[in-house]
């Protein structure tokens, strides 16, 4: 059997399981909802999963699909994490270890560092995130992301959230803080993230976890592979008061109550001008661009709006996807992932994802991590925790650092 002959050999076995197993195929990525969409297994009282084909542009692709129903006042979205910011563990660990019943993965990440040797990857993902109403991260400098070029006027602020009425929304939402100290008060510039923007300052909290600042220095505004600063400067606070400093970013867990303080070229400076037993305050929150508040929140970018999908979107690069729908003003969301197996890696371009997840009803659409990243669970009738339903496209399922997840009382 030549290479070619058994790739198509698994490609039809593959859609044979499939077909065996209910999935409902040939739907098409335009007009109406695809066929049997509206056929699916109960997960729990008002969520549903289902399964099925889409043609694309590169090929029959299979995808799964989670419907919420957030009328259901059992039924609430909140965010998946591994723990710390800078921090990764499966989907499957992370809703097992929060108890959720179903979930999707997250944001894009900071995976590799090959640019900068001996600069460890922290593992933090790109943009916001917001857990249980409390803030855990602001987003890196737009120049600064890992994923996919974004499209036309996105940047690394966007997310999408659940807001206070229980509704998702997709929105905005850029970092307000302040450090003051010596009667002089500074912006600040970064909170728990993995890159600052040049001559700022950025605070770190417990929230981070162990992982080395040293990456936070490293790049710039516009080249994430630009080399690392040699003008940082560190200062540790706290109950206040400057307890520590040091020229370079360091590492280890930080303490409930204590604040790192790293900055660059001009931050640097200013940081350098504090000395141990100065009083600092530090004041951050995350401002949102409707000025709503939100319960969670985490990073991506938007793909569909008002039933539109964005200008500029990509229609020639095919991959595996995961991808958020918002329909009925905010009352009802779809998560949704490709299949990662061998038959189906084709995927779909970010055009066709914005096009299939109109097809499911939605008038909003955000595009979160893919790849070997992108996983879908869900309980099983009458099982105790989740398990993967779509198939990851690395063979196993892949550390990361957040995810939306489904939970019910």
């Amino acid at each position: 059997m030549t290479p070619s002959q058994g790739r198509s050999h698994t490609r039809r076995a593959s859609l044979t399981l499939l077909t065996a197993l209910g999935t409902l195929a040939g739907a098409a990525l335009t007009g109406a909802a695809p066929a049997g969409a509206a056929t699916g297994t109960t997960i729990a009282a008002g969520v549903v999963y289902r399964q099925y084909d889409l043609t694309a542009g590169a090929g029959v692709t299979h995808v799964h699909v989670l419907a919420v129903d957030l009328t259901n006042t059992r039924v609430r979205l909140g965010l998946l994490h591994a723990g710390k910011v800078a921090s990764r563990a499966t989907i499957t660990q992370q809703a097992t270890a929060q108890k959720a019943v179903a979930g999707v993965n997250g944001d894009f990440f900071n995976i590799t560092e090959t640019q900068h040797p001996g600069v460890a990857a922290t593992g933090a993902s790109v943009g916001p995130a917001i857990a249980d109403g409390r803030v855990l991260k602001a987003a890196v400098p737009t120049g600064q992301r890992f994923g996919p070029e974004l499209p036309p006027g996105t940047d690394t602020d966007d997310v999408l959230g659940g807001s206070a009425d229980g509704r998702a929304r997709l929105d905005s939402l850029a970092l307000t803080g302040t450090v003051t100290s010596l009667g002089r008060r500074l912006p600040l510039r970064g909170l728990n993230q993995y890159a600052l923007a040049e001559n700022s300052v950025g605070a770190y909290t417990s929230d981070w976890g162990g992982v080395s600042r040293a990456r936070a220095a490293c790049g710039t505004d516009s080249e994430r592979a630009a080399p690392c600063s040699t003008r940082t400067y560190e200062v540790t606070v706290k109950q206040g008061r400057v307890v520590s400093a040091s020229a370079t970013p360091g590492s280890g867990a930080i303490a409930a109550g204590t604040t790192v303080l790293v900055g660059r070229e001009a931050g640097a400076q200013h940081l350098k001008t504090l000395v141990k037993g100065d009083r600092v305050a530090v004041r951050y929150g995350l401002a949102a661009a409707s000025q709503r508040a939100y319960r969670f929140a985490l990073g991506g970018y938007p793909v569909l709006t008002g039933g539109k999908p964005l200008p500029g979107l990509d229609t020639r690069t095919s991959a595996v996807r995961t991808a958020v729908g918002i329909a009925n003003g905010g009352q009802r969301v779809l998560l949704f992932a490709v299949d990662g197996a061998p038959a189906y890696r084709s995927g779909l371009t970010i055009a066709e994802v914005a096009a299939a997840l109109k097809s499911l009803g939605a008038t909003e659409g955000f595009s979160l991590d893919g790849g070997g990243s992108s996983t879908l669970v869900a309980r099983a009738p009458g099982a105790a925790k989740v398990s993967v339903r779509n198939h990851p496209s690395d063979g196993t399922e892949r550390a990361v650092p957040n995810g939306i997840g489904v939970f019910t009382q």
